[in-house]
């Protein structure tokens, strides 16, 4: 009985200590112009280009937001992608172009106010029509890799979103399969999924999100106890068992969590340190490499940048920096 129990033990400090770091990883972010400019008060254009060309960012993840790019039925404005999707392009960025109404950044559903009253049918025939315009509009830009289709579809009780309608998305994914030949990623929440549903919606590719501080009003911050083995073993199981040929990190924690009732741009320097420290930014990347995950796309870029012009505190902007 010792012996198993010592092995046992063994086991787990293994599966808490062992690194899968990989040869090779490429690193990326995501970028929310609507984020920078709206919840930051950023110049957007200008955050856009130092990403691109101080932090030399070589793989983006942008969204077509669906308020921004058709602010009436018969309207279109794409100016703002068009631009991102250009100037990624001249430097040769890869990009991961997300379409559907869910997408990244609060409040997750970027409706356009002229659906409101609309019935959920003619919502939904809408909203194919616009994912159809995004895809045959960009599916001539040589460095989309993934076409991403909805943010985290399968994660309830988040966001200001009605239900998910399962067959709706696999119909919005069949559409997009039907447009272009690109792989489909579908996101999925690292830490609240079994990732199963994602793994079996249609999509080649799985893009988990991977936190390790978060805040909650009625227990404060809690930190995951979860080792980078958790997320290793979970990939290889759904690699292995399900028609997802691919796992990436979609959104590594590289940003601070507000508490109830505030902004990040509100907050001092000592309540962001309070979910992402200095120790925290690094530890996160670290485990993240640990976990074996060979393509990761950092959550908070548009943070660094406000923090180094508005806080004059660059560390996470300098730190992020090596990566590339």
């Amino acid at each position: 009985m010792l012996i198993v129990l010592l092995i046992v033990l063994i086991v787990v400090v293994l599966l808490f200590v062992w690194d899968f770091s990989p040869k090779k990883i490429d690193w990326g972010v995501t970028f929310s112009q609507e984020y920078a400019q709206n919840e930051l008060g950023l110049d957007w254009q200008k955050t856009y280009l130092a990403i691109l060309d101080d932090l030399r960012v070589d793989h983006l993840r942008l969204s077509a937001y669906w308020n921004y790019n058709q602010p009436s039925p018969d309207t279109y404005n794409f100016s703002g992608l068009d631009w991102q999707v250009s100037e990624a392009s001249k430097r040769g960025t890869k990009i991961i172009l997300a379409v559907g109404r869910k997408l990244p950044r609060w409040p997750e559903c970027h409706d356009p106010a002229w659906i409101k009253n609309l019935a959920t049918e003619e919502v939904q025939q809408h909203q194919l029509q616009f994912i159809e315009t995004v895809i045959k509009r960009y599916r001539g830009i040589p460095n989309i890799t993934y076409w991403q289709v909805e943010n985290e579809p399968f994660l309830k009780f988040f966001g200001e979103c009605p239900p998910l309608d399962k067959n709706f998305l696999k119909k919005e994914i069949r559409l997009v399969k039907s447009l272009d030949s690109r792989p489909i990623l579908i996101t999925d929440s690292g830490e609240l999924s079994t990732w199963l549903p994602a793994a079996f919606s249609g999509g080649k590719i799985l893009g988990t999100t991977l936190y390790r501080v978060v805040y909650n009003p009625r227990f404060g911050y809690f930190h995951w106890f979860l080792p980078p083995s958790f997320y290793y073993f979970k990939a290889l199981l759904v690699k292995t068992f399900s028609p997802t040929s691919k796992v990436i990190v979609a959104e590594l924690q590289a940003e601070s969590w507000h508490k109830q009732n505030t902004t990040l741009d509100k907050m001092s320097l000592e309540e962001h340190f309070a979910s992402m420290s200095p120790r925290q930014f690094q530890k996160n990347i670290s485990f993240a490499r640990r976990a074996g995950f060979d393509e990761i796309y950092l959550w908070g870029v548009e943070w660094w940048y406000f923090l180094k012009e508005y806080r004059q505190y660059d560390f996470y902007w300098q730190a992020a920096k090596k990566l590339w």
